[in-house]
């Protein structure tokens, strides 16, 4: 299955703007043969709740103004260590690296195409 190009798009834009707020290991993945329930989720981490919550609010702000997309379900925000954004088509994971390690969606993941998300090589790293 190929991701559309219109997810794929807002896909670029909520990571450009998870990096613009420092995010880290910023990655991609085409989840839906595997899922059915969405076409790709977003993975990137941040060393504080601070920094997650950061994250967060530039990636919906930055979806709404250039996409129209709001969220249809938000879940985490309050525990500060790892916000879950549901867009329906695409399922955003900003997490403290700590839970990242802990619950290993790269691991779970690794086996389903990685998307190109067209950001500088220093901004997708650990």
């Amino acid at each position: 299955m190929t991701v559309p190009e219109t997810v794929l798009s807002e896909l670029k834009t909520a990571a450009a703007a998870a990096a613009d707020k420092l995010a880290t290991n910023i990655l991609s993945y085409d989840v839906g043969e595997r899922l059915g329930i969405t076409d790709a989720f977003l993975v990137c981490s941040a060393p504080s709740e601070r920094q997650i919550a950061a994250i967060c609010d530039e990636v919906e702000l930055k979806l709404k103004e250039i996409h129209g997309s709001a969220p249809l379900r938000r879940e985490g925000r309050d525990s500060g260590t790892w916000v879950l954004l549901d867009y329906g088509h695409m399922v955003i994971h900003i997490q403290h690296e700590q839970e990242r390690a802990v619950y290993g969606l790269d691991r779970l993941y690794a086996d389903v195409p990685k998307l190109e998300l067209d950001l500088p090589e220093e901004e997708n790293q650990v």
